[in-house]
């Protein structure tokens, strides 16, 4: 196994009984493929090498019961490490750790843990102890799991709290939502009872309009269904036909009869028959007459005058 991933060696050189030991490697990394591969390693000794960190898929290596990681520059460990759930002896001595991973928990078959030269927060530094002995790294492994069972459960109260807030933020929200369709609801129910009662009214309003409309008509027709002797209007008083006009038309027929006569006789070739010499000689003799009246009444007038 070469020094900087590993994989020139067959890790099962390595393996004795249920030990592997991979410590002083200058491993930059955990063959964690190659690992798998032996379920039979239960205890696994990665102790003074270059590792930075692990992967997140060493935490599929469950068959682990026994970890060595001390000696090394590990900053954090997995969030799921907790899934190491066989994990019974745990070395973590001499790392860069600050805090654990909440998941870690879970590893309730853990009986031995050593956490001494780390830069711990100082809650987890003084949970932990010195594990300066088998009893105290004992008491150490009980104590950092009842610590993170009480993060973790105070987390979990946290979360719980958080999905109530949202929920009953939710709950407001779904019940202002069904205040404000049951106020638009409303709202349309009431504008629907204000166009009913519009309706109505013009309705109504028609109805007495045409009812009135109705009694007019009828009264009209009672009244012209009356007498005639009440009913009609008066008319104007016929004129019987007098005795004068009848006269006047005669004669004013009979003038033009003559007037057509003369006319005849004048300007037409009958003026030399017998009647119309006699028509011609009566009119000359009118007409003579006539001036001769004419010539008597200027004279009288002229007389009277002087």
């Amino acid at each position: 196994m070469s020094r900087g991933g590993g994989k020139g060696l067959s890790l099962k050189d390595k393996l004795e009984g249920n030990e592997l030991d991979l410590s002083l490697c200058d491993l930059n990394e955990v063959p964690v493929r190659e690992l798998a591969a032996l379920p039979k390693a239960t205890v696994l000794d990665l102790s003074c090498n270059n590792l930075v960190s692990l992967p997140s898929d060493f935490c599929s290596l469950m068959h682990l019961v026994k970890l060595d990681l001390s000696k090394n520059r590990l900053q954090q460990l997995p969030l799921d490490f907790g899934r190491l759930v066989n994990l019974q002896h745990l070395d973590l001595l001499n790392n860069r750790l600050v805090t654990l991973p909440v998941s870690f928990a879970q590893l309730k078959n853990l009986k031995w843990l050593d956490l001494k030269d780390n830069p711990l927060d100082p809650v987890l530094a003084k949970v932990a102890g010195d594990c300066l002995d088998e009893n105290q790294c004992k008491q150490a492994a009980v104590k950092v799991l009842q610590h993170m069972k009480a993060i973790q459960s105070e987390q979990d109260r946290q979360r719980q709290r958080k999905l109530q807030a949202e929920r009953e933020m939710e709950k407001r929200r779904e019940a202002e939502q069904r205040a404000k369709e049951a106020q638009e609801r409303e709202l349309r129910k009431r504008e629907k009872a204000e166009e009913k009662e519009r309706r109505r009214r013009e309705y109504d309003a028609q109805k007495a309009a045409k009812q009135e409309m109705e009694k007019k008509t009828k009264k009209e027709t009672v009244h012209t269904r009356k007498p005639a002797s009440s009913s009609r209007p008066p008319q104007p008083p016929r004129h019987k036909p007098s005795w004068s006009r009848s006269v006047l038309r005669v004669l004013l027929f009979v003038l033009f009869c003559i007037l057509c006569t003369l006319a005849a006789c004048k300007l037409t070739e009958l003026q030399y028959q017998p009647l119309c010499v006699s028509v011609n000689t009566l009119y000359e003799d009118v007409v003579a007459a006539l001036q001769n009246h004419k010539t008597l009444q200027n004279m009288l007038q002229h007389n009277s005058q002087q």
